[in-house]
C-alpha cells in the first residue's frame, strides 16, 4: 500500500534499561522515549521492553527469584513500567500502549492477526504499543525463551523491515574486544560468544544471533546496537553503531512469514538428504526421508525440519501425529506435511 511506513521492532533487555539494583534507569528510558519520537516519524514502531521483574521486586518480600515470586514481581512491575514509558513520552506527544503477549498468541494465525489488527488501530492514532511477555500467566513449557524471540516473532509474522536489539555491550565482539561493524554470515560468528550472560536478563549473545539467523533469512534486516553511545539508537539504525546483519532476499508471503516464525513449535524432524532436496523442490514431505522424530506434536501443530547434519531447513505444520509418524517410518506415500504448509529457511 503506497505511503505506509515501514515496521521497526525494538527490543530492549532487562541489562539495557536497568540500574545493577534491577531497578529501570529513568535515563535510558528518558533517552529511548526521546530518539523513538525521530523515528517514530518514518516507521510504524514497536517496542519490546523486558524490566517488569526488575521494577517489581523489590516490593515481594523476601525475594529470592523463585517462579512465583518472579510471576509476583511482573505483576507489579508491568504497571511501574508502562507508567514510566507513558511519562517520558507524554512530552513529545506520543501515547503509549501496553501489550503482555503469550506464545499462542502467534501459534493461532487467527489470534496472531487480531494481534496485528489491534496494533494497526494504534498506529493510526499515532500510539506505540510496548510489548512483553505476559510472565503473570505464562507456563514454564509456553514461555518465549526470553524477549529476543518475542520481538523476533513480531517482526517476521509482521514483516518488519528491521529488527533492532539492544544490549549493554553495544553489539558483537571479536575475539579482541571490538565490535564488529557487519556480518554477512550469521553462522561464522558464533565463535566469538561469551557464555556469560547478564544478571539481571534472561537472553545473552547467543540468543540474539540465533533470532539474528531466522528474521535475516525473513528478509528483515538485524542491527545489534548499545545506548551507552550519543543517539545510539538512531545511528545504529544508520549502522553507524553497533553490528549491522543485512537482510537476505525473501519472497514470502505474509503467511509463509507466520508460519516460518515458528511461533509454537513443539517437535523437530531430521530428515535425509533425498527429502531436503524435494523440500528444495517445493514437494511435500514424505514419511519415507524421516530419520528421527522428536517431541510429541498433534495434527496441525508445528515443527522445525532438520538435515542430517542438524542444520535447520525449514518449518512446517504437521499433517499427522508425532506417534503416526513414527508408526509410518520410512513409509511410501504417507504425507508429513504438505508443501503448502513447509516454510524453507
Amino acid at each position: 500500500m503506497a505511503g505506509v511506513k515501514p515496521i521497526l521492532v525494538i527490543k530492549f533487555g532487562t541489562a539495557s534499561i536497568t540500574r545493577s539494583t534491577g531497578e529501570p534507569d529513568e535515563d535510558i528510558i528518558g533517552e529511548i522515549a526521546r530518539q523513538v519520537a525521530i523515528l517514530h516519524l518514518d516507521y510504524r514502531v514497536i517496542l519490546v521492553s523486558s524490566g517488569a521483574v526488575g521494577a517489581g521486586k523489590a516490593h515481594i518480600v523476601d525475594y529470592r527469584g523463585t517462579l512465583t515470586q518472579r510471576k509476583a514481581a511482573a505483576a507489579v512491575g508491568n504497571p511501574l513500567l508502562i507508567g514510566l514509558y507513558a511519562r517520558y513520552f507524554l512530552p513529545y506527544q506520543i501515547p503509549i500502549a501496553q501489550s503482555l503477549c503469550e506464545r499462542q498468541h502467534f501459534a493461532n494465525r487467527h489470534q496472531f492477526l487480531q494481534l496485528k489488527n489491534t496494533y494497526e488501530e494504534l498506529w493510526q492514532s499515532g500510539i506505540i504499543p510496548i510489548v512483553n511477555e505476559n510472565d503473570v500467566v505464562s507456563d514454564r513449557e509456553l514461555k518465549f525463551s526470553d524477549n529476543d524471540e518475542l520481538a523476533t516473532l513480531i517482526a517476521t509474522g509482521f514483516g518488519a523491515e528491521a529488527l533492532m536489539l539492544c544490549t549493554s555491550v553495544g553489539g558483537l565482539m571479536d575475539d579482541e574486544g571490538r565490535i564488529v561493524r557487519e556480518v554477512q554470515t550469521v553462522n561464522d560468528v558464533f565463535k566469538w560468544v561469551r557464555t556469560g550472560k547478564s544478571d539481571l536478563g534472561l537472553g545473552g549473545m547467543a540468543s540474539k544471533l540465533t533470532f539474528t539467523k531466522l528474521a535475516t533469512r525473513m528478509g528483515i534486516s538485524v542491527v545489534i546496537f548499545g545506548m551507552s553511545e550519543p543517539d545510539g539508537l538512531i545511528r545504529a539504525l544508520k549502522k553507524e553503531v553497533g553490528t549491522a546483519f543485512p537482510a537476505q532476499k525473501s519472497t514470502l508471503s505474509a503467511r509463509s512469514r507466520w508460519l516460518g516464525s515458528g511461533g509454537l513449535v513443539v517437535g523437530q524432524l531430521r530428515i535425509d538428504e533425498g527429502a531436503v532436496r524435494a523440500l528444495k523442490n517445493r514437494k511435500s514431505l514424505l514419511a519415507v526421508g524421516i530419520l528421527d522424530v522428536q517431541g510429541e506434536f498433534e495434527s496441525g501443530e508445528l515443527v522445525e525440519i532438520f538435515d542430517p547434519n542438524h542444520e535447520m531447513v525449514a518449518v512446517a505444520r504437521a499433517r499427522e501425529t508425532s506417534q503416526a509418524i513414527l508408526n509410518n517410518l520410512r513409509t511410501l506415500n504417507f504425507e508429513v506435511a504438505n508443501a503448502s504448509d513447509i516454510v524453507l529457511l
